[in-house]
């Protein structure tokens, strides 16, 4: 493999021994509060910070905030006015104790929801379920680049050596980037994000980290704050973190968000039956889950979504146990124990787990009564 490496940033050069003296001076008794919310893209995420008088106990401490949507693609500059309404709070790994981190619904000057805030609608769902006490874990990919946009480690003219020696794969001609996951994973623990994992991928600097189990809208909560991380760790090391899912054209595998689902009766005694019942409803709604694989409508999935490099073909849907070319999987443990969950696996690395999740829920756990209903008060909130 070539010596010759991708670009990092200019800010990743900067003094960090003269930046850590600044950031740990004593605050007397402030607070930093960094808010954090999804753009108008509905993939990226933007933030701003506080101060408030004392250290919050809780997200409800945490007043609501103003910026300015008409520079983040939500609004335009006559109406530009828009509310970040505080839903989760994490610690802050970056500006340590008592600093904390805020994910922040997005609504309009009306307070109506903003167009890419999808989770307002994903939590009505949840709470419609809740007695069914469903659980998600999901395995978020990535692949690490320079900020020239060529992957992180690879030759500037040419390819690394074919895949098969990268996945969970150790040494330096095999592992590029390892102190970035390990960094994100320690401040993911710090915060109180519930990661539960990480590995290196197939393709050579890509990888992968897990999230969950988790109830309900918690899990979605959850991702999107560890992306945050994610961005802000790479961002100290100068390079990038794409979600794009295929960010390299041949023969390297594109990057999923694999999608656990489990409830109370999947995990219980005799529950691989109503797993496949469960698999029967999403078969009969491929295209609507294929529409929120990723943020717009399953175009970016179609790279992805082949048939090779153990994905399923996009207009095909198919599950068994133990396939990483199906759909939809079920794994070899659960088939054998007769319970436990399914893995989804065509939610692309950029979906939004607000609208995979709540499209996964609707389908498996809500009967067509329940369903319409909800679609309606959203459908009336939209017109008030």
């Amino acid at each position: 493999m070539s010596s010759s490496m991708s670009s990092t940033s200019a800010s990743s050069q900067l003094n960090k021994t003269l930046c850590s003296h600044y950031l740990s001076l004593p605050q007397g008794g402030l607070c930093q509060v960094t808010y954090v919310w999804i753009d108008g893209s509905g993939e990226g995420l933007r933030s701003k910070t506080r101060t408030m008088q004392s250290e919050p106990c809780d997200v409800e401490d945490v007043p609501e905030w103003i910026f300015d949507g008409s520079s983040t693609s939500q609004a335009e500059s006559t109406k530009s006015d828009m509310l970040l309404v505080p839903v989760r709070m994490f610690r802050d790994p970056f500006a340590l104790d008592p600093n904390k981190l805020v994910l922040c619904e997005v609504l309009k000057y009306d307070r109506k929801p903003a167009d890419t805030n999808l989770r307002h609608a994903c939590n009505k769902i949840m709470e419609k379920v809740k007695d069914f006490h469903p659980w998600f874990g999901m395995e978020q990919e990535y692949t690490l680049l320079g900020v020239d946009g060529h992957p992180y480690a690879w030759p500037t003219k040419g390819y690394p050596k074919p895949q098969g020696p990268y996945y969970c794969g150790v040494g330096a001609d095999r592992a590029f980037g390892r102190d970035i996951v390990d960094c994100h994973y320690k401040a993911c623990l710090y915060a109180g994000i519930k990661i539960s994992g990480s590995n290196a991928e197939v393709m050579p600097s890509q990888w992968e980290f897990q999230v969950g189990p988790c109830e309900g809208i918690e899990i979605a909560d959850h991702l999107w704050m560890a992306r945050f991380l994610l961005h802000r760790v790479c961002e100290d090391f100068g390079v990038i973190a794409t979600l794009d899912p295929k960010p390299m054209v041949g023969n390297w595998n594109g990057a999923g968000c694999h999608t656990n689902f489990s409830t109370e009766t999947t995990r219980a005694e005799g529950g691989l039956e109503h797993i496949e019942t469960a698999i029967e409803k999403l078969r009969l709604r491929h295209a609507e889950h294929i529409g929120v694989s990723d943020p717009h409508g399953g175009q970016d999935n179609q790279r992805r979504l082949t048939g090779f490099h153990e994905t399923s073909k996009i207009h095909e849907f198919s599950a068994g146990v133990a396939n990483r070319t199906a759909s939809i999987r079920i794994p070899l443990q659960v088939d054998l124990d007769k319970r436990g969950y399914l893995e989804d696996r065509r939610p692309a690395a950029n979906c939004d787990p607000y609208a995979v999740t709540a499209a996964i829920a609707r389908t498996c756990l809500l009967v067509e009564e329940e369903e319409a209903d909800i679609l309606s008060d959203l459908e009336i909130n939209e017109l008030e």
